[in-house]
Formats: structure tokens, sequence, C-alpha cells
């Protein structure tokens, strides 16, 4: 029998099949009589006014049909405490709404509408740079960061405002010198430190056994020569050098060789600190191109006393953990010195692939490096127009200096270039306003390198744009394949995995050392390397995107798996470990990373990982809160109370009520994870209490069940997972006319287990990915 106030949604969803030809019903009698008491034009229950929607009909207003799809599909609605349907109510009536939508986006394509111009975010440029000319930078030090909408930021990039076209002349400039071989008119320093809360006490990953602590540099060197290497160690407050006890030996390495060793030992009396490390300086040869330089101390073997003074791995802090060892606080590199005249380029390369054979063949040599770099810069072949300012400052450069520094001239102009920096997609002419159209091969393997690599297409990317294969979907989609496959779609998985899971908060999260004294920044950078490991493993071994929230297994290096209290994990380098179920880990809502950006820096927050399980996993995030709603902490009544009791004094609030409904329960469940991801039985000397359950009345105690309950809501994980990836991939926030294209990706990879490859797959041959909208 089903409940009298859901028969209104039940009765005017069944029509809907068939609607699509003969248009939606008049709802507003149904509505009158089930649900104006709560949804019209006075009340407005959360926000919805359906009297009026109703009356303008359900073509009128998809955004708000779409949202009742999700929040009956995720049995938010009705709310539990009032009469609700039975299971197959609930599905008859999502799968007619929705099967009456996807009806008439397929009669009526709507891909939407992206930004016609969208520059490159400083990820995309870094890679592109990479690829396009086989130098590696630190934008870090070139580019402002980019601003983050909708948990990505690759939206909100229409504009080039003239302090950031600055930062890309000077980017150029210093860039096309790197690539051209060419040495700076003088020595040029960069200075790199270390995080000041890295422990440095145990091996670095990737720095040779037997040595401890330290740091690994890219570096770029512009040419062949020699440059000086210079080491400052860490000090406190008081300037001394901090955990220097007896004599240490330190190394300098180049490719991890070692090049220079020094001796740093305390002063007489320990009186003058300053001349400690004056001595850490030397100067190496080093080659031309990409290379690494790394400085480590040589590793002494741990005594019994430093191991009953100090239990924690945290060892930074001057007052509560200090030091055991001398560390390094901060890397100089700075020259060439002594360079003369420019050497001869090497042949070979991304930008000399070919040298004149004499003066007469400069002019033509120049012309075949820009068209080769242009095609690839630009995203299609290189036109006349294209070359024209290239080569004239080719010549310039070229009668101020070598052929060399002709390049150099005529590349920093490639690199400035608005067809570089920004990705245009122009509108064919002659289309009304509103149309439809199929983007051409050069637009969608803009699309897609952009999507997996973060990077410029590729050579056989490119050759088939260029013959027209590629709006062919079987060339499409073995592409596409392609791309997820080839080793630079690591771009793909730190990029999206970091923003999509908050991986990038990290790096802002400081938990109260006093209430967490063993957290330092190697856990934080564990935490980070789990999850995108984790993640990596999904895409590269192409499995289930449901592995996701119910793996067996995670990847562990010593200091997480201590963390973790999992034992018989040992050294720096991260492995995979299968997990006992008594682990308490396996999948995402497991993993400290997340657990530790949806806290507190003192406590858990089951408001934020509530709402984060919603937004995230469910793709039903709640509204933010009313401006005048106070925050927890500043309620005055709740502040002595245990979290449980505070959140339920804060809902006595209505405005607070009807999203803390949703949030907390589900948050509740996360409670036995403190707020570094540890398991815990006690809360302040508590016993920790994990139940809660989910917005559709679920109840249920503790991660085991919640992963379960998540895992029954299925298909609403699948679409929330590719809407994100489809708003990563598109660079714009989703309307309602995608979610028919959702919907489809949702199905079509059902009877493979939602693989992951065929759920990529799915967006690249998508209305929205392969379709635009000229502009109304």
């Amino acid at each position: 029998m089903i409940d009298r106030p859901f028969r209104f949604l039940l009765f005017t969803l069944l029509p809907l099949a068939g609607a699509a030809a003969e248009g939606p019903p008049d709802l507003a009698p149904l509505m009158d009589e089930f649900c104006i008491d709560c949804h019209d034009r006075a009340a407005k229950r959360g926000g919805l006014n359906l009297e009026a929607t109703l009356e303008d009909g359900l073509s009128a207003h998809p955004e708000i049909w779409e949202k009742v799809i999700l929040r009956l599909a995720s049995r938010q609605m009705p709310p539990p405490d009032e009469p609700r349907p039975d299971a197959q109510a609930y599905d008859d009536a999502v799968a007619r709404l929705s099967a009456w939508f996807d009806a008439k986006a397929a009669a009526a394509p709507d891909p939407g509408r992206s930004d016609s111009i969208r520059r490159l975010t400083r990820f995309e440029y870094r890679n592109a740079i990479r690829d396009l000319l086989g130098v590696e930078v630190d934008v870090k030090e070139l580019l402002p960061p980019d601003e983050s909408s909708q948990g990505f930021d690759n939206i909100t990039l229409g504009t080039l405002p003239p302090t950031l076209l600055n930062r890309y002349v000077q980017a150029a400039q210093k860039i096309s010198r790197l690539a051209a071989g060419i040495a700076p008119p003088s020595p040029v320093g960069r200075i790199v430190r270390v995080a000041p809360d890295l422990s440095q006490e145990t091996q670095v990953e990737g720095l040779p056994e037997g040595t401890r602590g330290g740091v690994r540099i890219a570096h770029h060197f512009p040419v062949a020569g020699e440059y000086e290497v210079e080491l400052r160690l860490s000090r406190d407050r008081n300037e001394e050098v901090e955990g220097l006890h007896g004599t240490h030996e330190l190394e300098i390495l180049l490719n991890n060789a070692p090049v220079q060793r020094f001796s740093v030992k305390p002063p007489p009396g320990r009186r003058d600190f300053s001349q400690v490390d004056a001595h850490l300086k030397t100067r190496i040869q080093a080659p031309a191109g990409a290379a690494e330089i790394g400085s480590t101390f040589i590793a002494k073997p741990p005594t019994l006393e430093e191991t009953k003074r100090q239990p924690y791995d945290a060892n930074y802090n001057l007052h509560r953990h200090p030091r055991r060892s001398p560390a390094i606080y901060q890397v100089s590199i700075t020259g060439p010195f002594g360079a003369g005249a420019d050497a001869p380029p090497a042949t070979g390369g991304p930008v000399f692939h070919r040298l004149p054979k004499d003066a007469a063949d400069e002019e033509t040599c120049a012309r075949e490096i820009f068209t080769r770099l242009i095609r690839r810069a630009y995203r299609r072949p290189a036109t006349e127009d294209d070359l024209a300012g290239p080569m004239a400052f080719f010549r310039d450069g070229r009668g101020e200096g070598s052929f060399a520094r002709g390049i150099e001239a005529g590349l920093s102009v490639i690199l400035v270039s608005p067809r570089f920096l920004l990705r245009v997609e122009g509108d064919p002419a002659g289309l009304p306003p509103g149309s439809v159209y199929p983007l051409d091969s050069h637009a969608l393997a803009t699309r897609l390198s952009f999507f997996l690599w973060s990077s410029l297409p590729d050579d056989e990317l490119l050759d088939l744009a260029d013959r027209g294969e590629l709006v062919k979907p079987e060339v499409l989609e073995a592409q596409t394949r392609r791309l997820l496959a080839d080793p630079r779609s690591s771009a793909f998985i730190t990029n999206f995995a970091g923003q999509w899971l908050h991986l990038r908060n990290l790096d802002s999260f400081h938990p109260d050392l006093r209430l967490f004294p063993d957290f330092d920044d190697n856990l934080r950078q564990s935490m980070r390397r789990e999850t995108e490991l984790f993640f990596e493993s999904i895409v590269r071994e192409d499995r289930g995107a449901l592995d996701l929230l119910r793996a067996d297994h995670t990847f562990l290096n010593e200091r997480l798996a201590r963390h973790y209290g999992i034992p018989g994990v040992r050294g720096s380098h991260f492995r995979r470990v299968t997990l006992a179920p008594e682990s308490h880990r396996g999948g995402l809502l497991r993993h400290a990373s997340i657990l530790s950006v949806t806290s507190y820096a003192h406590r858990t927050s089951p408001v934020v990982r509530g709402n984060w399980i919603l937004g995230t996993i469910l793709g039903t995030p709640t509204p933010p809160p009313p401006p005048d709603v106070p925050s927890l902490g500043d309620d005055p009544v709740a502040a002595g109370l245990p979290m449980r009791e505070r959140l339920a004094a804060h809902r006595a609030d209505k405005a607070c009520a009807a999203c803390h409904d949703l949030m907390d329960p589900v948050g509740f469940t996360l409670e036995n994870f403190d707020a570094t991801g540890r398991w815990r039985l006690l809360d302040e000397e508590r016993p920790v209490d994990a139940s809660g359950g989910l917005p559709d009345g679920s109840a249920f105690t503790g991660p085991d069940e919640l992963e379960r309950a998540l895992l029954g809501h299925s298909p609403l994980f699948i679409r929330a997972l590719c809407a994100k990836m489809m708003t990563y991939s598109l660079g714009r926030v989703l309307g309602p006319h995608d979610q028919p294209a959702l919907r489809k990706i949702v199905r079509d990879s059902e009877a493979t287990g939602h693989r992951f490859s065929d759920l990529v797959a799915g967006i690249v041959r998508s209305v929205p990915f392969t379709l635009r909208k000229t502009s109304p």
C-alpha cells in the first residue's frame, strides 16, 4: 500500500514514459491535493515552490525536476519522519521521470556551452611546456595559483588580465632560454626550502639506502657548466642548529651520484652556530638539461637511549619533539659560472630536431623548427600568419648572436601567443544562435588530451585530427583508451583526484600538536600518496569504480603503516598491502587523507564528513547554511556538550535541522576515526558512538555498514563520479541538460561492472563532450 503523501509524485510520473511526444500532463490538481501544504507559494519548504513550477509545466523547469530525481533516487524525500513509499514505488517514479527527460534529450540534444576562450591552468601550462620543449619548470615560481570553482581550477579561466600576461611574458623569456640552451647573462640563483614540519630522521624515498633525511630537487640546467650548490641547516628560535650532537656526514648528489661530502659538528662550547654550515657549498659540473639535485645525511645506527627518549615519529618541534639529528633547511643552486660563448645546440631534442647545414640553410631550418613547434603548441597545423611573428623575431635574434639565440627569440613569441595560452573553441560561421554542431577533429583532440593528460595533443592525435578521422566514434574511443593507458595520464590521476577528493587541502591541514603530537609533513605526504596510488591502481588495472569504496587493500609505507597500527611494513617506499578486516582500512572512506581534510585541527567534524559523503560520494550535496545561522562554535549553550549532543542542540533550530538531519547521521558513522584518521574506541575518555544512517532512513553503525549502505546506492556513486569527471573534462558547471548523458554512461557501463575505462570512454563519446552549441 502506497502512503498518501507520496501518491501525488507516483501518479503524476506514471504517464511520463510516453510523454516526450505528447507533452507533460497538467499536474496542478494533484499538487493542490497532496503537496501544497509544504511546497506552495507561501511555505516553499526547502525553497521549492511546486505550485508555480507545475503550472509552468515540467519542460519549463528541468533543473528542479532533475533535483527531484536525485532526491528520490537517494530516498531523501519525503523526509524519514513522513510517510514514505516502498522501494518499488521509488524506483518506478525515478525511472519514469528520468525516461521522459532522456527521451526529450535524445530528440533534441543539448550539449550546453563551455566558454569559447579559456586559458591554461598553471598545471596544464607546466605539462604543456614539458611536452612541447622537454623543459621541467617549477610553475609555482613563475605563475600565481588558479582560483577554484565547483572544486576544480579549470573553470574560472576565461580572462587574461594584464598582470598575469606580464607573468607569462617573463616565464616565456626564461623558458625559451632554457629550451634553446642559452646561458643567462649572469649567474641565476634558485632557493628551495624544505617544509618546516618535515621530520628528517629516516630515509627519504628516492634517496640512496643508508641515508637519512634531506631533499630531492628537480632542476633544469640551462647549459653545461659550473654551478654552485649551497646548503643551510635548520635552526631553532635561538639560532642554534637543531639536533646537532656529535659529528654528522652530509652529501650533495647529482642524479643520485655523490659529488661532495661534508662533516658537520657543533661549534666549540656550543656558542656561535653561525659558521656551522658556512662551508656547506661546492661547485659542480652539470650537464645541460633536466637533472636531480639531492642532499642527505649519512645515516647513523639508532641508539637505545634515543629510542627511549623519543617515542614519536615526529621530530621537528623545538619544545615538544625536538630533532634528534640536524636537518636541511634550504638548498641554493646558482650558476652557471664562467660561461663563454653559446655552445652549438645538440640535435635530436624537442626543439632542435635538426640544425642548419650552413648559413644559407638557417632561415629554412628555423622555419621548419617553428612549424613543428607551432603545430604542437597551437594544436593545429601552422599557417603563414602563425609563422610571421616567430620568424621576424628569429631574424632579430640571429642578428645579435647565434642561430640558437634566434630560435630563443622566436620561441618566446610562440609561448606568449594567445593561441598557446588560450584554448579557443570558435563557432562556425553562418549558424543561427543556439544551434548545436559537432566539434571538429582538432577541437576534439584538444579536449581529449587536456582531459586525460592536462597537456597538448601528441603527434598521433594531431595526425588523426589533420586527416579528420578523430570524429569517427571508433577512432575516438581507441584514442581515449590509448591516452588513458599512457604514463602521461598520471596527470589525470593526480590532478583530478587531488581536486575531486580534496587532497590539495592537506597542505593547509595542521592539527593541534597538543592533541596529535605525532603529526608532521612526512605523515601528510604519506597520506596523500596512499590515496593517489590507490586511485591510480583502479585506473591502471581498469577495475570497476565501485572498488574505490570496497577495496581490501591499500598502499603503505612504514610511516603511514605505523599511524594505522599495521605491522610488518618497513622502509620509506610504498607497497601494496592486503588488509585484514581488523585493520579497519580499505576504500576511500578509510583513508587518513580524506578523514583529515574533513576534520578540524582539534576534533573530527561529523558535519563536514557527512556533507563530503553526500556531495562527493552520492552527488547530493546540501545547500550552504543561511547567513544568519550561528556556527556550531558560536553556540554558548552547546559549547560544553559532547559532539553528538552539541549537534543535537544545533538541530533544534529549524533553520539548521533541514540540512543537519541529512549530514550529521552520515558523519557520525565515521567517528571511530579521529581527526588524523587513526582508529579509536574512546573520545575524550568516552566510548565512541558511531551510530548513524543515511537520508533514506536507514540506520547503522560504523564504517563497515556505511560502506555496505553506500554500495546499495551504487548508481548514485557512479553518477556522482562521472559528473565530477565531466565537469573536469568540460571545464564548466554541469546543468540539467547534462543529466541524460550522465544517466546513459551509468547504464552503458553497468554490464562491465562500471569499469573505469568505460566510464571515461562514455564521457568522451557523450553529447556534452562531442557537441557544442552556438551562443544564444
